[in-house]
């Protein structure tokens, strides 16, 4: 046995030389955290929606311009030629160059309030909605990384179960040699060596389709995600009350809170249809310079320059726009109460997804604790049967049967593992709490 260690050992050691040769180096294991962080920089859903709520606080700042001053200025240059009657051949010139500078500042325009809070709502819409593009992208590479965990472990089981196969039928085969088994045993072991054999190629193309995702989604090349710890203590869900959690998505879920601010949008839309009817108010100036020279100035005594400024108040009052403004009231009045019913529909929605996130991690804790319970359960009847069937009270199939049980046992125990934990960081999202450092404590089960 020592010799047989040490002789694995100096092979590892010779393969990692080989690949430092070739320019190569094994992958090095990364955790959740780390990939969670290469994929904040890499993945483009979240990007976009980043890239969207800067804009936003963009389009929040130009929205203030309203109530700025507005100054434009204008220059006019005109050429002026007159041909006289009584002298054909002469042309008398002249020259005009106009500057004018324009100012315009609101005074009252109940419309301009109105765009300015609409333009702060939707500014705080994009910040919900990035919240809420962080919290969907942790879940994603939760849930990418476990599953890759998980394909590891199936094709692992798959193997090992391959392999347990492959030496029952070797058993088998030499017992029917020496007369101490049927023909029957031996073809039993065929058929289940070959649906393991098939069950191994769809566990290694399933692994290297979840390994693609992950490294799609991460950004990186030939990804190694940590495995988790085993035995793995998972954290028990608290507070263990569902009405707790449901309160807390009731008031924090970012579906909720977009949708509210929705309807606040929606409400200062009606408003600002209802200004349509009222007056607006502008203090505007001017300020002009008017140069003239050339002959055709001193004919008409227009040599020299003039200035001009003025000072006043503009008030526009809208009188009939043919029923426009009462049509578009109605329009948002409609609109409004559509906002309305999409956040009671999204209220309803999270306290449906909390409890049923809520119970399906309590479900998946409970299955956890009766998994391994059943993994202990067939350990010891894979070593009862394999010592009925030495002593001649069991077949082949029995030892075969025990082994499959034992196998899907270890599989189904590893993804149900997975699954509560990802299951807990969806009950978080649903909530609207999750942070990144939540994963801090997923962390913390990963093999070091």
């Amino acid at each position: 046995m020592p010799l047989k260690r040490s002789r694995i050992l100096r092979v590892r050691r010779m393969s990692v030389l080989a690949l430092a040769l070739l320019g190569l180096q094994p992958a090095r294991a990364e955790d959740l955290v780390e990939l969670y962080n290469a994929a904040r920089d890499f993945d483009a859903t979240y990007l976009s929606v980043r890239a969207q709520a800067e804009a936003a606080e963009h389009a929040a700042a130009q929205s203030k311009a309203l109530w700025l001053p507005n100054v434009s200025a204008a220059v006019t240059g005109v050429r002026t030629e007159t041909k006289p009657a009584v002298l054909p051949d002469q042309r008398i010139g002249g020259n005009d160059v106009t500057s004018r500078l324009n100012a315009r500042q609101a005074l009252f325009n109940p419309g301009n309030s109105v765009t300015v809070s609409q333009a702060n709502k939707h500014l705080e819409e994009a910040r919900i909605a990035l919240i809420a593009a962080e919290q969907d992208l942790i879940v994603r590479v939760a849930q990418t990384y476990f599953d890759v965990l998980g394909a590891q472990d199936a094709l692992a089981t798959a193997r090992a179960n391959k392999a347990a196969i492959t030496e029952q039928l070797a058993s088998a085969k030499r017992n029917f040699e020496v007369g101490t088994a049927t023909i029957t045993d031996t073809r039993e072991a065929q058929a289940r060596f070959d649906l393991a054999t098939a069950q191994e190629i769809v566990a290694e193309n399933d692994l290297r389709t979840r390994r693609i995702l992950l490294d799609q989604l991460v950004g990186r090349a030939n990804v190694a995600p940590k495995p988790l710890a085993v035995p793995a203590a998972l954290p028990a869900v608290l507070p263990s009350d569902p009405e707790h959690w449901a309160k807390t998505a009731a008031s924090a879920n970012p579906v909720i809170l977009r949708s509210a601010l929705e309807l606040e949008v929606a409400q200062l839309e009606t408003d600002k249809a209802r200004a349509g009817h009222l007056p607006t108010v502008d203090l505007v100036a001017t300020a002009a310079t008017d140069r003239n020279w050339g002959a055709l100035a001193v004919a008409q005594s227009n040599w020299g320059s003039t200035k001009t400024a003025t000072l006043g108040v503009q008030m526009n009052m809208p009188l009939f726009a043919g029923f426009s403004v009462q049509n578009r009231i109605r329009e948002t009045l409609a609109l409004q109460e559509k906002s309305r019913q999409d956040l009671e529909a999204a209220r309803r929605d999270a306290d449906q997804r909390s409890r049923t996130a809520y119970f399906g991690v309590q479900s998946g804790l409970a299955q956890v604790k009766a998994l391994e319970a059943a993994e202990d359960s067939s350990k010891l009847a894979l070593e009862a049967t394999r010592l009925g069937y030495k002593v001649g009270v069991r077949v082949n199939l029995d030892v075969l049967n025990a082994q499959n049980q034992l196998f899907q046992t270890q599989r189904d125990l590893a993804k149900a593992r997975y699954d509560v934990l990802v299951h807990e960081l969806q009950l978080r999202q649903v909530a609207g709490i999750l942070k990144p450092d939540d994963l801090d404590e997923v962390n913390q089960l990963l093999a070091k």
